[in-house]
């Protein structure tokens, strides 16, 4: 029976999740953010990690590429989860997905009077939703870079995206207006995997659950 496949992006993901892999007895052999191997080994022969781009890790999970996961809420809402098994909130990589506008639009008025709004974000399927639930009409543009530029350059009059500190908003003149939802990391196992690997895979996503409740201060 062939090992395990974890499907990672670099960055705040990677790092949050060290300690649950350590949890598992897995110790990444490289770190992605000073290695240019995409596919990296770890201490357990059976066992190996890919680093993938975050929007991609749900697409390599489904398609069997990697057996397990770990995306944001944010990116398995745009990918919709299909072919996907996702066992656990992992608590990790925290943020919330928020409405924002540049200081002095007034965006209730804009709302509140019915006119179409141009909201710019990578979110699209999210923030349609969104606002659907709102009744309020929307152009949504698709951008992939910073979205905090689409209000300064006139592109848009909103932005759809995530936000930790704030800082970033704040330094380019931004404010938030609404909160969608929190976000955090979700674990997410193939469906197909689970059942040719249980074995293998079983003792992994309990190790990462018993860490979890750990760090919660839940008896496990």
């Amino acid at each position: 029976m062939s090992g395990i496949t974890i499907a990672l992006s670099k960055g705040r993901i990677f790092d949050e999740t060290l300690p649950l892999l350590a949890a598992a007895g897995i110790v990444p052999a490289d770190n992605p953010e000073t290695s240019r191997k995409l596919i990296l080994g770890t201490n357990r022969p059976d066992v190996r990690i890919v680093i993938v781009r975050a929007s991609d890790t749900p697409t390599y999970v489904q398609y069997g590429a990697a057996d397990l996961g770990i995306a944001g809420k944010d990116v398995l809402l745009e990918h919709g989860g299909a072919g996907l098994y996702q066992p656990l909130d992992l608590e990790i990589a925290k943020c919330r997905m928020s409405v924002a506008v540049q200081r002095g639009f007034d965006y209730e008025q804009a709302v509140r009077r019915g006119a179409r709004l141009r909201v710019a974000t990578k979110y699209i399927d999210t923030a349609r939703q969104h606002f659907a639930g709102k009744g309020v009409h929307v152009d949504l543009i698709k951008l992939y870079g910073s979205m905090e530029l689409a209000p300064l350059a006139g592109l848009a009059e909103a932005i759809v995206d995530l936000v930790s500190s704030g800082g970033t908003l704040k330094a380019n003149d931004l404010v938030e207006v609404e909160h969608i939802m929190p976000i955090s990391s979700r674990l997410i196992v193939n469906q197909a995997a689970l059942k040719v690997k249980r074995e293998r895979l079983q003792p992994v996503i309990d190790a990462f659950a018993a860490a979890v409740a750990a760090r919660a201060g839940v008896p496990a």
